[in-house]
């Protein structure tokens, strides 16, 4: 017997939202990157290592120069993170 493989198609909005709520990552930022993603920001040394800490949407959650940090912070608010490289 012969099994038609199950299609489904998502909008970009929906894939976006996938793990919104539940998911975070965490990824390395240069200084050069802050004011798009973090526009309140102040201007920061550009010799600091920085990590941010965004939703599975992209929004951005936390920005600090200590990467524990932001595990922490997605602790406190119930999420699963996963690293980017």
């Amino acid at each position: 017997m012969l099994m038609k493989e199950a299609t489904s198609h998502l909008t970009k909005s929906e894939l976006a939202h996938i793990g919104n709520g539940e998911v975070a990552y965490i990824r390395k930022m240069r200084t050069d990157e802050v004011a798009k993603c973090f526009p309140e920001a102040p201007d920061i040394d550009p010799n600091v290592d920085l990590w941010a800490l965004f939703g599975a949407d992209g929004t951005p959650i936390l920005l600090t120069d200590n990467r524990s940090s932001t595990f922490f912070k997605a602790a406190e608010d119930e999420l699963k993170t996963v690293s980017l490289h």
